[in-house]
């Protein structure tokens, strides 16, 4: 059963050509508020959600908590976002307040503010930052985590001893395991553990997990839907990675789920040892009877199928598997209100729907197919969740039945005020063939007769997907606005055309998604004759910019121009600079030394000979998933063999380019770099 939606598709209507607007940029991108996903109230009349704004002249964005009622009244910004961040909110169990974790007063600490308003008040004086903020069912515990070394009793145990290290003169570190660094930040000793205490200031903090060598959440982008409190408060469960030798961190995905009182008297006890994969995203029946989760079965894949579980709450038997003839990956779960049913997001055919699995029978019914759906949350009469397309950010909205009902309208004025391209989806036969999807975007202010330049999107991942959503890195429309047609392939490997797809990507990077591209660009632009098929340049990040690299030898006579956006250049080499060894051994089956040809034909250090495009590389200094030595030693290549080429370095970045103004520097370079080998007639 499908509910189609059709007011999720259009959601803003201005006049194609008013003389008080102007093409979308990358500006318009940065000036959008961005809306989180909504936190609804006991009562389910109200919700909590955080708005994020950014100001570009200072170079930082913001957060301040706003409520909405679910019948669309009595939107109100809550906290002040001038005081600090605010975000993770959580409504106390009676709804008279709200929990919260804000940077106001100088670190990161737990806050509380009337529902209705007033001012808040600090609860926590931590030493060290908090993080990951949950509120027991009963309403007198608070679980947070905080970054402490395992051996250490207290905070400030973890806080001298990291101000004893910072007076040192000298800087090195000694390692004796696996990982000395992780995405953005070396290693420094200290684990993201688990703590309660009451909910009064004077209360003492507990650590949960004292000893464990191991994070919950999961880092750097897990958070508080890994942890739970069990019904009766007197528990938690939340997700780690606890293994007996250290270094296997780097090359293991098996996450558990364990179970620990909140009082710290017993260890943590694993409820779901016998799975070698990961367990994850915990959510407990409004009963108290059930405990939800997700699990993937192959170990060190992380881009297996997560599977729906449930299991008897207290723990009772063997875990049951919930819709299992269903090939999606959901990256949501929580309870209906009734706990009949579980609501879930997956990607799905190029949009991240909205589903609801009953938890009995397995049927799954999808409730909104198009766009982005994030965080529902069940309201009773109605739910609620954030919802964003390609043509507009994320607002919230509550569905009632098959009736959508619009909350918020935070960036109706900008969007008014810049115009955006339409998007259409397209299909074709790719790889072996397989049908494969593609977004087209046109350029703004398209005029039928004319032709225009094309900027063709390779995806990241490689297990990713263009998604029907507003990208804040990488948006198709401040392409369309510099006047471009983009095209957006999903290829072999892309997520949410069931697991037979992601999969066929393992072990050959270059074949399927190649011939896809391949067949994509050339269905689009014979679809489509005002694409000028002549002038296309090819740019991505991460496996995009892997596979530019690897377009520059395998398919070097077809485009104007690349970009490529910290990709691997090399990777055997990468294999011995990265951090998560588990990608690279199970997209290369194995290690080098045990696989060689696995990385050797995965190279595209091995066609350098071809290249001949201009290309513009970009890199992150502090991106150690991606290392920039790759994107250096492809500008090597460039510059030695003599091809136009540019480097754009940023030495405070990642694998992603988060901050404001440097985002506006790399859409200016990058559009400039497309401009220059795409626009002027050869």
């Amino acid at each position: 059963m499908r509910i189609l939606v059709a007011a999720l598709v259009v959601l803003s209507v201005r006049p194609a050509l008013a003389a008080d607007t102007h093409p979308f940029g990358v500006r318009d991108m940065q000036s959008m508020d961005r809306v989180g996903a909504p936190i609804v109230s006991p009562d389910g009349k109200s919700s909590v959600f955080t708005v994020t704004a950014t100001d570009l002249d200072a170079n930082v964005r913001r957060s301040s908590l706003w409520t909405v009622k679910v019948d669309g009244t009595g939107l109100r910004r809550l906290t002040n976002p001038d005081r600090g961040n605010d975000d993770n909110p959580v409504w106390s169990p009676d709804g008279a307040s709200i929990w919260f974790v804000s940077t106001r007063g100088g670190s990161s600490q737990v806050w509380r503010i009337p529902a209705d308003g007033g001012e808040a008040e600090r609860v926590t004086d931590e030493p060290l930052d908090v993080r990951n903020l949950s509120v027991s069912p009963d309403g007198r515990l608070l679980a947070y985590t905080m970054g402490v070394f395992p051996d250490c009793d207290t905070p400030a145990c973890t806080r001298k001893r990291a101000d004893e290290r910072a007076a040192r003169k000298a800087t090195g570190r000694v390692y004796d395991s696996l990982m000395v660094r992780h995405w953005d930040a070396w290693a420094d000793g200290t684990r993201s553990h688990l703590f309660v205490r009451g909910t009064a200031r004077t209360a003492a903090s507990i650590d949960v997990t004292r000893g464990m060598n191991a994070d919950t959440p999961s880092q750097p982008f897990g958070g508080p839907d890994e942890i739970a409190f069990a019904p009766d408060s007197r528990s938690l469960v939340f997700s780690a990675k606890l293994l007996a030798r250290a270094s296997e961190e780097a090359w293991s995905t098996n996450f558990d789920l364990f179970q620990v009182p909140v009082d710290g008297s017993a260890r943590p006890r694993s409820l779901t040892a016998d799975n070698p994969a990961t367990d994850t995203r915990p959510a407990f029946s409004p009963d108290g009877r059930t405990l939800a989760y997700l699990a993937m079965r192959r170990p060190g894949y992380e881009a297996d199928r997560l599977h729906v579980m449930v299991m008897s709450w207290p723990p009772a038997g063997k875990p049951r598997e919930v819709a299992a003839a269903w090939d999606r990956s959901p990256d949501h779960l929580s309870f209906s209100r009734d706990g009949k049913s579980l609501l879930v997001t997956a990607d799905s055919l190029g949009h991240a729907g909205l589903f609801r699995i009953d938890v009995a029978s397995g049927k799954v019914v999808e409730l909104v197919g198009r766009g982005t759906a994030r965080g529902p949350a069940d309201a009773g009469n109605a739910i609620v969740f954030a919802h964003e397309s390609l043509r507009a950010p994320a607002d919230l909205w509550a569905l009632a039945g098959t009736t959508m009902r619009r909350l918020t309208s935070f960036n109706a004025d900008r969007l008014a005020a810049a115009r955006m391209g339409e998007t259409e989806e397209m299909t074709f036969p790719g790889a072996g063939g397989d049908t494969v999807h593609a977004w087209i975007v046109k350029p703004v202010d398209f005029a039928p007769g004319r032709t225009y330049p094309v900027a063709f999107l390779v995806h990241g991942g490689p297990q990713g997907s263009w998604h029907d959503d507003f990208h804040y890195r990488w948006n198709p429309q401040v392409f369309a606005g510099a006047g471009y047609a983009v095209i957006a392939v999903d290829f072999h490997g892309s997520t949410g055309y069931g697991q037979a797809f992601v999969d066929a990507i393992n072990d050959d990077w270059g074949g399927k998604p190649l011939i896809d591209l391949q067949k994509g660009l050339a269905a689009a632009t014979t679809k489509h004759a005002w694409m000028d098929a002549d002038r296309v340049a090819a740019l991505g990040a991460s496996y995009g910019g892997w596979m530019v690299n690897w377009i520059a030898g395998n398919w070097p006579d077809r485009f104007r121009c690349l970009v490529s956006h910290d990709g691997n250049i090399d990777e055997r080499a990468a294999y011995f600079e990265t951090e998560e060894l588990w990608f690279p051994e199970w997209e290369h089956k194995g290690t080098p030394w045990d696989n060689p040809a696995g990385y050797a034909k995965a190279s595209p250090a091995d066609h350098i000979a071809k290249w001949k495009t201009p290309m513009l590389i970009v890199h992150g200094g502090r991106d150690y998933r991606v290392v920039d030595v790759q994107g250096l030693g492809a500008f090597n290549a460039l510059q030695r063999k003599g091809i136009p080429s540019k480097l754009l370095y940023f030495p405070d970045e990642n694998h992603w380019v988060l901050k404001p103004q440097n985002s506006v520097l790399w859409y200016d370079t990058v559009i400039a770099w497309l401009d220059q080998w795409t626009k002027p007639a050869r």
